[in-house]
């Protein structure tokens, strides 16, 4: 028979042998040194359109933000716009991507071995030459690949918590930010309607001084306290568009919102719950991750045989006749106890992150849960008492003016008064704000 054709007819006959395993890793050669693996034929068809798809290229937003930003197109646009987000959904395809190679097994291993030729006397030239072909196999025995698919899988989780962590910080950042600057817009409303209410009183002063009915000192009052509103006016616009720009540079846009839509009772409280936040979920799975990592290092340091398979062309006689091989490296000297050792020392690393994972989540749901419950009842003092008392005695001290029974000087401290309490009811709702996006994310799941 030809050589080329028992070349073929090995191939053929260790498929047979060898192809009910999949394709995947090193394999050693029977009494001969280990050689490259050329493919031998074409690939077996696959169908299995997820497994060769081209994963989408993550292309962050570049277009300007809205020109009145709603909350929920904020938190939109930052997820689109965001690198880290970018950059830990990429770490997530990474992860499947390591996962799938996990499940592969070894690739056969081919080998040519020509013997007896260009030698002296009966083995001159070619005629005493024997060509043996053979395929092998690494057996990738004692669990090597459910312990490789075991931290593929650890590996995935860890990455797809890490990029909900990252989201839920985006989220907190943006929520927090959205409501600087909504606290701000109010400022500026109760700075207008303040400058609005003292510039009229300061007009009606003057034509009380004209008439005779107050002293000069009583309109130079009422102009002074009007200037001192257009002036915390300015200061309260100038703080408007700061946080406006603020909350664009989050989304890494320099041109900022003409304005934001909505109010500081779009960010509600969220109810705390007993499951594990998303800090204590990733400390789990590192722990997880820790532990397959011991069991693929322990594995690895056992026996690894291969076997080989192949047919051996004589070409003095013609013949042929199959050879046969089992090889696999004696544990000796390594037998992978370094990497062992570390990582049971990693497991015992990721064990006290976990513990101060706890400590640090349940401290942080506490005080936040505290800082919402102490903003929450500063809202409410000031909404059912501060604001409608301050705003009857304004009334009052409008009538009581009109009617001569009070002084100019009472009524501009009741409008100050009003003013005031309308700053602290925005101040309050804000830290309430605040608080409800900071338990939203030590709560995130």
């Amino acid at each position: 028979m030809p050589r080329a054709v028992a070349g073929w007819s090995a191939v053929a006959l260790a498929g047979l042998v060898f192809g009910g395993a999949p394709a995947a890793a090193q394999v050693s050669t029977p009494g001969t040194p280990q050689v490259g693996s050329p493919t031998v034929g074409p690939p077996a068809p696959r169908n299995n359109s997820a497994e060769s798809a081209t994963l989408p290229l993550l292309v962050p937003r570049t277009e300007p933000l809205p020109a009145n930003l709603t909350l929920a197109r904020a938190l939109e646009e930052a997820e689109a716009r965001s690198p880290a987000i970018a950059a830990a959904v990429a770490n997530v395809a990474a992860a499947r991507g390591r996962l799938r190679q996990a499940g592969f097994r070894s690739n056969p291993e081919l080998s040519v071995e020509v013997e007896n030729f260009l030698g002296t006397g009966e083995l001159s030239r070619l005629q005493g030459t024997e060509v043996t072909v053979a395929v092998s196999q690494r057996l990738d025995l004692a669990g090597r690949r459910p312990a490789r698919q075991a931290v593929g899988r650890a590996e995935l989780t860890v990455s797809e918590l890490r990029l909900r962590i990252v989201q839920a910080e985006l989220a907190q950042a943006v929520r927090q930010q959205f409501a600087g600057a909504v606290a701000a817009r109010e400022r500026v409303r109760v700075a207008t309607e303040n400058e609005e209410r003292f510039r009229e009183l300061a007009r009606i002063a003057g034509i009380l001084v004209d008439a005779g009915r107050e002293p000069p000192l009583r309109a130079l009052r009422a102009q002074s306290a009007a200037s001192q509103a257009r002036a915390e006016l300015r200061a309260a616009e100038a703080e408007d568009a700061a946080s406006r720009r603020t909350l664009a540079a989050l989304f890494g846009v320099e041109i900022a919102p003409e304005a934001v839509a909505g109010s500081l009772t779009d960010i509600l409280p969220t109810a705390t719950s007993n499951v594990e936040s998303l800090d204590v979920r990733l400390a789990n799975a590192q722990v997880a991750l820790a532990e397959a990592n011991l069991r693929q290092a322990s594995v690895e340091g056992r026996l690894d045989p291969a076997a080989g398979l192949g047919i051996r062309h004589i070409q003095a006689t013609g013949d042929q006749a199959l050879v046969a091989g089992f090889s696999m490296p004696l544990p000796i000297r390594d037998r992978n106890q370094g990497n062992v050792e570390a990582a049971r020392a990693e497991i015992l690393a990721a064990e006290a992150e976990r513990t101060g994972a706890r400590v640090g989540a349940t401290a942080r749901i506490a005080n936040a849960t505290g800082n919402l419950s102490a903003a929450s009842a500063r809202v409410e003092a000031l909404e059912e008492a501060a604001i409608p008392e301050g705003r009857e005695a304004l009334r009052l001290a409008q009538l009581s003016y009109q009617a001569g029974k009070i002084e100019l000087i009472e009524l501009i401290d009741a409008q100050a008064a009003l003013a005031s309490a309308e700053t602290d009811l925005i101040a309050a709702r804000l830290a309430q704000a605040q608080a409800a996006a900071e338990l939203a994310r030590a709560t995130a799941q």
